[in-house]
C-alpha cells in the first residue's frame, strides 16, 4: 500500500510539474539559436526594417513547385528566414505560391512575368528517370501600404554551378529581404547630387543605376557652370546634398569648381568619383586606335587626399571577353575572344561593400597609387595577381591583341611580362581630409573656408565606364548586363553598396559579412559510396535493436531469474 501511495504521489507531482511548466512557458517565450553561424538569428539592422510595421506586410514568394534539391534548400531557407521575421513582428505574413500552377495560358503568364521584370531561371528536374527543363521564378513580392517591392532570391554568378549559385543566394537572403523591407517602410532621408557640366555621361547611360538609387535617396542633377559667376552660392547649394557623384567627366575642372568641391568635402560631404585617366582616339590617316592620357586638372586635388590615378592601362589575364563578328552580313558568326583590357575584379576583401558580390567589369581602366597621409585607405577592388601595366601613348590593334591573348590563354602567361601584381582599381578613403587649397591662392573669397574636414568618406574608381549601362534599341539595359555575351557582372551591386556605405547606411550592407555554411552532398562521392551507406542505413538500426534486445534479456534474466514469487493471504 505504501508503494502504491508513493507511486500515485509521484505521478501527481509529475503532472503538476508539467502543468506548471506549461503555465510558465505561456508567459515566458524564448528561442535559442544553437547553430555555430547563428543562421537563425536576425541582425539588428534587419530587425529595424520591420520594427515600426504596425499594419500587414505581406510577402508572396514565387518559389513553389517541383525543384531540384538545391532549389528545395533555397525554398526551405527562405521559409525559415521569413518565419524569423514574422515571429519578431507578427504583422509580417508570407505565402509560397506557384505563379504558373493555375494559369491556363503558361506562355501568356510567362510574358506577363517578364514584362513585370520577374525573369525566370531554367533548372533541370529529374523525375522517374526522365530529365526535363522547368522554369523557376526565384522572386518574392512584398506589399505594404499600397506599395510593392520585388525581392530577388537568386544571385547570378559567372561560371558557378547551380549549387554554388544557390549557396551564395542563401548567404544573401537576409540582406535581400531587409533591403526590400527598408524600401517599403523607411522614408528617404539623404540627397545625392549627380554632377553635370563637365562632360559627364549622358542620362541614358546612367539611367538604370540612378533609377534604382532613387528607391533609397533623393536624386538631382547639379551643374557647376555657375561657379564662374556665383561660386559662393553654388557651394552653399551643393552643401545641401549628402553625396556627390561624378560619372566619367571628360572636360577639365576649373580651379573654382575644384575649390567648391574641396570645401564641400571639408564640410563633411561624401563623394564618389568614376574617372577615366585615358582616352582612345582613332588616327584617321593610319586607321589605328591609340590610347592617350587625359588631364582633368584633378591631379593636385586627389594628391592632397592621398591617391593618384595614373595615365596608363591595366591588362589582366582575368578579364571579360569581347564578341567579334566574322563573315559577311547574313553569314556573320559571333565569337568570344579574350580581351585583357577589360579586367574582372572579384575582391577577397571582407569589407561589406564587396562581400558576396559578382565580379565587377572594368573597361580600359588605369592603376591607382595610394600615398601616405593621415587618411585611412582601403583597396576595394584590384586586378588579379597576373596583370601588367601599359604605358601611354599605346597602340590598341585588335588584330594583334586577339592572337596574342589567345596564345597567353592556351600556353599560359609569361611571368616576365605580367609582373604588376594586384593593381588597385577602386579605393575607399575615410577620415579627416586636409584641404587641397591649404597655403594656396584661392580662386575666390569664401568666408567659411576650412582647412580640415569633419570625418567623411570618398571612393575613387579609375574607370568611368563602370557605371555605364548598355542600350538596346535606345532603351537602357540593367547595369552590369552585357548584351553581347549575355553575362551579368557585379557593377550595379558594387556601386549601390558603395553609395550606401558613403552615406553611412552601413547597417544593411553589414549583413553581407554574415557567413552561413550550407552543406551540399558531393555527387561523385554519393555515387561511389551509395551501396555502403544503404547497407549502413538498413542493417545498422536492426543490429543496434538486436543488441539492445539481447542485453535487455540478459539483464532481466540475471535480475529476476533466481527469484520466486511468494503469495501470502
Amino acid at each position: 500500500m505504501k508503494g502504491r501511495k508513493r507511486n500515485i504521489r509521484d505521478l501527481f507531482l509529475l503532472v503538476a510539474g508539467i502543468i506548471l511548466l506549461n503555465v510558465i512557458s505561456s508567459f515566458i517565450y524564448k528561442r535559442f539559436d544553437l547553430t555555430q553561424d547563428k543562421r537563425y538569428t536576425l541582425s539588428e539592422a534587419a530587425k529595424q526594417t520591420i520594427s515600426d510595421v504596425d499594419s500587414p506586410l505581406v510577402i508572396d514568394v514565387l518559389l513553389k513547385g517541383n525543384f531540384p534539391p538545391e532549389f528545395t534548400r533555397l525554398q526551405q531557407e527562405v521559409e525559415q528566414l521569413l518565419d524569423e521575421f514574422s515571429i519578431y513582428n507578427p504583422n509580417v505574413r508570407y505565402e509560397f505560391i506557384d505563379p504558373l500552377a493555375d494559369s491556363d495560358d503558361r506562355e501568356a503568364m510567362q510574358a506577363q512575368m517578364k514584362q513585370f521584370g520577374l525573369t525566370a531561371a531554367q533548372v533541370e528536374v529529374q523525375e522517374n528517370g526522365k530529365l526535363s527543363t522547368e522554369l523557376v521564378y526565384p522572386w518574392a513580392l512584398a506589399y505594404f501600404n499600397d506599395q510593392t517591392v520585388k525581392i530577388p532570391l537568386l544571385k547570378n554568378q559567372l561560371g558557378a554551378t547551380s549549387e554554388e549559385r544557390v549557396n551564395n543566394s542563401i548567404q544573401n537572403l537576409e540582406y535581400a529581404f531587409a533591403d526590400g523591407f527598408s524600401k517599403l517602410t523607411k522614408p528617404k532621408r539623404r540627397k545625392v547630387a549627380v554632377l553635370k557640366g563637365n562632360g559627364e555621361l549622358d542620362d541614358k547611360y546612367v539611367a538604370d543605376f540612378f533609377s534604382t538609387l532613387r528607391d533609397y535617396y533623393f536624386i538631382a542633377p547639379f551643374t557647376l557652370d555657375s561657379a564662374s559667376v556665383a561660386p559662393e552660392r553654388t557651394l552653399e547649394q551643393l552643401k545641401e546634398f549628402d553625396l556627390v557623384v561624378a560619372a566619367s567627366p571628360t572636360v577639365a575642372f576649373s580651379d573654382s569648381e575644384k575649390y567648391i568641391l574641396d570645401q564641400y568635402n571639408m564640410n563633411g560631404g561624401a563623394s564618389l568619383w568614376l574617372l577615366d585617366a585615358t582616352e582612345n582616339r582613332l588616327d584617321t590617316l593610319s586607321g589605328k586606335t591609340f590610347a592617350f592620357g587625359k588631364d582633368l586638372n584633378l591631379n593636385d586635388f586627389f594628391f592632397k587626399y592621398g591617391v593618384r590615378i595614373n595615365p596608363d592601362l591595366v591588362k589582366d589575364i582575368y578579364a571579360a571577353p569581347i564578341v567579334l563578328a566574322s563573315g559577311n552580313e547574313r553569314d556573320s558568326q559571333y565569337n568570344r575572344y579574350p580581351w585583357f583590357f577589360n579586367p574582372l575584379s572579384s575582391s577577397a576583401n571582407n569589407h561589406p561593400v564587396v562581400t558576396n558580390i559578382e565580379a565587377v567589369k572594368f573597361e580600359y581602366t588605369s592603376s591607382i597609387d595610394t600615398l601616405p597621409n593621415g587618411i585611412d585607405k582601403t583597396v576595394l577592388l584590384s586586378s588579379s595577381p597576373i596583370s601588367k601595366i601599359i604605358g601611354l601613348p599605346a597602340e590598341i590593334d585588335i588584330d594583334k591583341e586577339i592572337p596574342a591573348n589567345l596564345k597567353v590563354i592556351n600556353e599560359g602567361p609569361d611571368p616576365a611580362q605580367f609582373t604588376a601584381g594586384e593593381v588597385p582599381l577602386a579605393v575607399l578613403l575615410e577620415g579627416e581630409f586636409g584641404s587641397a587649397f591649404t597655403n594656396r591662392v584661392k580662386p575666390f573669397r569664401y568666408a567659411g573656408d576650412r582647412t580640415k574636414s569633419e570625418f567623411t568618406r570618398m571612393v575613387v574608381i579609375s574607370d568611368g565606364d563602370l557605371i555605364r549601362n548598355q542600350l538596346d534599341r535606345g532603351r537602357p539595359l540593367e547595369l552590369g548586363f552585357d548584351k553581347w555575351t549575355q553575362s551579368f557582372y557585379g557593377n550595379k551591386e558594387f556601386l549601390l553598396n558603395t553609395v550606401n556605405y558613403l552615406l553611412d547606411d552601413s547597417g544593411l550592407i553589414n549583413i553581407r559579412t554574415k557567413e552561413i555554411a550550407i552543406p551540399f552532398l558531393d555527387p561523385q562521392r554519393t555515387a561511389d559510396e551509395r551501396t555502403k551507406w544503404q547497407f549502413i542505413n538498413l542493417l545498422l538500426p536492426l543490429a543496434i535493436l538486436g543488441i539492445f534486445g539481447i542485453l535487455f534479456h540478459v539483464f532481466r534474466k540475471r535480475k529476476y531469474g533466481g527469484k520466486t514469487a511468494v503469495r501470502t493471504d
